[in-house]
């Protein structure tokens, strides 16, 4: 009952603060998966979605004071789709993973989204890990490969020397604690959906493959803030 009254607050146009808190209490109950059994509808999954702007294809990411709810909203669902296997089906029906994928390039180029970013990336980790059909939609539909690849060598910062070789500077200070968040959320869902990869059947895949090993590389040379960071990166 404390969920639900809480997601019928989050339904109506509350001001930020109240909608942070409340998705803040969510987040704490949604770790235990007898809370989540009455919850786990597909009304409820839109709620969170349309916080977490995974409802609005063409608008982009300009209200800075609405990140916090954002970031909020993808940590929810987060826990609510790795503790609910209803959940992870809705995921499917609610072509979630495609909204993930449009959240990730409205990133792009932007100020202050390394949050969305970390948690959009980790929930697509999730879902290409708990979901197979999911996985499959990552690879073949929706250029998972392509755009996971994209978003780890922004988090890197990768710059080009040649096609497939990444500059090395090797006076360049470590990645900050969210940039690197970042980039391991993105390889290990880079790892889900490459997964299955035995063949290579196009040119365009191999061209992927090559690009990004060539930031794998770069990403072996690169340090984190901390050595236990490096090593979780390595």
């Amino acid at each position: 009952k404390l969920c639900e009254g809480i997601l019928n607050v989050l339904e109506k146009d509350t001001k930020t603060s109240c909608q942070v808190a409340c998705l803040e209490a969510l987040r704490i109950l949604s770790r235990d998966k007898k809370v989540l059994v009455p919850v786990t509808t597909k009304r409820n999954m839109q709620i969170l979605m349309r916080l977490a702007k995974l409802d609005t294809a063409e608008d982009p990411l300009e209200r800075v004071s609405e990140f916090p709810v954002i970031v909020e909203a993808l940590k929810c669902l987060c826990n609510i789709i790795f503790n609910s296997a209803v959940a992870q089906k809705l995921s499917l029906e609610l072509n979630l993973a495609a909204m993930l994928c449009s959240l990730l390039e409205k990133c792009k180029d932007q100020q202050l989204v390394d949050d969305i970013k970390c948690f959009d990336l980790r929930l697509l980790f999730l879902l290409s890990l708990l979901h197979t059909d999911i996985r499959s939609q990552l690879r073949q539909e929706l250029q998972g490969l392509q755009v996971l690849t994209q978003a780890l060598e922004s988090s890197l910062s990768v710059r080009w020397m040649e096609e497939y070789k990444a500059a090395e500077d090797r006076d360049r200070p470590p990645l900050s604690l969210q940039e690197t968040d970042c980039a391991i959320e993105a390889l290990k869902a880079l790892f889900n959906v490459t997964l299955d990869s035995w063949n290579v059947h196009s040119e365009n895949e191999s061209h992927q493959f090559r690009y990004m090993a060539a930031i794998l590389r770069h990403c072996l040379l690169t340090t984190g803030p901390t050595e236990d960071k490096t090593e979780e990166l390595h």
